[in-house]
């Protein structure tokens, strides 16, 4: 399932937390000690994050199966 809008679709997500506009960036994630940079949907006005489910299943996951194996 992918919830993330492409760069020409109209954003339907607002931020939970404040209201603003979410807008596509990069961002850099931290997971179990580990830092990786993504682009993911980031609210204009306070900076909150939008993890989408594709971000959880997909490469958290992975960095938490590769620690898992060590």
């Amino acid at each position: 399932m992918n919830n993330k809008p492409n760069k020409t679709q109209k954003n339907p997500w607002k931020c939970g937390k404040c209201g603003g506009e979410l807008t596509l960036g990069m961002i850099r994630a931290s997971y179990l000690g580990n830092e990786f940079e993504v682009e993911e949907l980031k609210c204009l006005k306070c900076g909150f994050v939008l993890i989408t489910e594709d971000l959880a299943l997909g490469k958290m996951f992975e960095v938490e199966q590769s620690l898992e194996n060590k």
